[in-house]
């Protein structure tokens, strides 16, 4: 092992460690029961929530992919900042509203709430398990994704599988222990290494492999002009209308995903929220940097064979050993922090609703509720716990030995739980909308999403496959709500009539 590689694992390894202990230290002194594992209790103020959903959407996608696409494609990258920043401003409405409705019923999830809304067990397993399907591949890109970080910054020293089976563990061990306590403490320590490399990135980049911005800007207008206009470089029809309605498809979906809602749901009040959502646009334009990062790889790196490599390769053919290891524990950490809430997203889905026996709102459930702290709520905290613990390591399976068969899926996430909406957010607005209607329109959607995705007609003519699924879907509940007559509403109290209306 060369001087440099030494040096990098060395940092990378005392990063991990540090990560373990502010990770499991968080629950010291802390309740043990399920709303504290799975949304701190409802105790956290905005500057933990910031950093917490921040982490979310500063992923390991953001240091690879972001700028791998911005290398292959160009354009179509901003996709990404400008459907999180119009996510946040959806989440500036939906985000009081199903805090509000989650904490006056003490629920805990999108499936505990979907149950709740229908007063049917059923119809919140259904949702648990389609989230649960579309969840778990991103669990396993995160963790392919750490070990293509860990392996590039420790200069291939370290090995994917290795960096993979790390990456389990260290996010396993505080969040089975902390729950998401413990992720919005590691985020602190994740944010202001991301923060900083990515800035001293937003300096270094363009002044070393070029002359500065103005090169930059004035070689990509001379020799690109294709990467800077839809549809981008060869990007098999990453258009305007692709653009514009992945933008509309995502900034709703993102909107009800598991780990938002558990974001949500964790906030001390709803004014928490709507400060965070006005905050939260402002950590997106982080994500230029790397976008330009992989831009002016094109001039220093042009015939890279692994676009998503463009950002590291650059830090590891121009930086020291020292800030190679803070740029690339930085990156693993966007793969932890995320990792860690999509497993614990999934526990709290499976292990109330699926196995727990539910929330009681189900009036042919035999579960009466759990008492917080009692018998019955440790026992559906050691199951979600359990949950946490087998989605990772399906996972990590597949990242270890089926490489491509989830990620394949991962694809498919956004567009898969867009078809959720209806269910987990319409209803609560919507009171009119019955199960049959919601379950049926859902079922449809998905159906349409996979049907374009197998027979490769995503987009099709342009349009995110999504969308097109979504629109099924609410098409298939309007018409089944309004073919059935309204549910018959409570008969009207009777009036006592006052003295003035008595007869004489």
């Amino acid at each position: 092992m060369s001087g440099s590689a030494a040096i990098a694992t060395t940092i990378f390894g005392l990063a991990m460690v540090a990560t373990l202990l502010i990770g499991v230290l968080s629950a010291r002194g802390r309740d043990k029961g399920m709303a504290e594992w799975s949304v701190s209790s409802r105790g956290l103020g905005v500057l933990f929530i910031w950093l917490l959903m921040a982490g979310e959407t500063y992923t390991s996608f953001s240091f690879l992919g972001t700028a791998g696409w911005s290398y292959s494609y160009g354009v179509p990258i901003l996709y990404l900042v400008a459907y999180l920043t119009t996510g946040f401003a959806v989440a500036y409405v939906v985000g009081p509203a199903l805090w509000t409705y989650a904490s006056r019923h003490r629920l805990l999830s999108i499936a505990d709430m979907a149950e709740h809304r229908f007063r049917s067990r059923p119809v919140g397993i259904l949702v648990a398990v389609t989230a649960t399907v579309f969840i778990v591949p991103y669990v396993q890109v995160q963790i392919q994704g750490m070990g293509v970080v860990v392996n590039a910054m420790t200069y291939g020293n370290v090995d994917l599988h290795v960096a993979a089976v790390i990456s389990f563990v260290v996010a396993e061990a505080f969040i089975l222990v902390s729950g998401l306590r413990g992720s919005a403490w590691v985020s602190v320590l994740k944010d202001v290494l991301v923060i900083v490399a990515v800035v001293f990135l937003a300096v270094w980049v363009p002044l070393h492999y070029l002359d500065g911005y103005g090169d930059f800007m004035t070689r990509m207008v001379r020799e690109k002009p294709e990467w800077l206009t839809f549809p981008g470089h060869d990007s098999g029809g990453l258009n305007g209308t692709w653009f514009v309605s992945t933008l509309l498809l995502n900034a709703v979906t993102i909107s009800i995903f598991p780990t938002t809602v558990a974001g949500y749901l964790s906030a001390k009040s709803p004014n928490a929220l709507r400060r965070n959502a006005l905050l939260l646009p402002w950590y997106q334009l982080l994500l230029f940097i790397p976008m330009m990062v992989g831009a002016v790889a094109l001039f220093a790196l042009p015939t890279l064979g692994n676009p998503d490599l463009a950002l590291f390769r650059l830090v590891t053919d121009s930086l020291p050993a020292p800030l190679v290891a803070v740029i690339g524990v930085a990156g693993a950490l966007s793969a932890i922090v995320p990792m860690s809430v999509f497993m614990l997203a999934i526990g709290t889905l499976c292990g109330r609703t699926l196995l727990g026996g539910g929330n009681g709102s189900d009036p042919r459930s035999r579960a009466a509720g759990s008492r917080p702290g009692g018998a019955d709520d440790v026992r559906i905290k050691r199951l979600s716990q359990l949950v946490c613990f087998l989605a990772g390591l399906v996972a990590l399976l597949g990242s270890l030995f089926y490489p491509n068969t989830l990620v394949q899926l991962s694809v498919l996430s956004y567009e898969g739980l867009a078809q959720l909406v209806p269910l987990a957010l319409l209803s609560l607005f919507w009171r009119r909308l019955s199960a049959v209607a919601g379950v049926a329109g859902m079922l449809v959607g998905l159906g349409v999403v996979l049907l374009l995705w197998w027979t490769d007609n995503d987009p099709w003519h342009g349009v995110n496959g999504g969308l097109l699924g979504l629109a099924a879907n609410l098409l298939v509940a309007v018409v089944l709500t309004y073919a059935r007559p309204p549910a018959p509403g409570p008969a009207p109290a009777r009036q006592t009539p006052s003295p003035e209306q008595e007869p004489a």
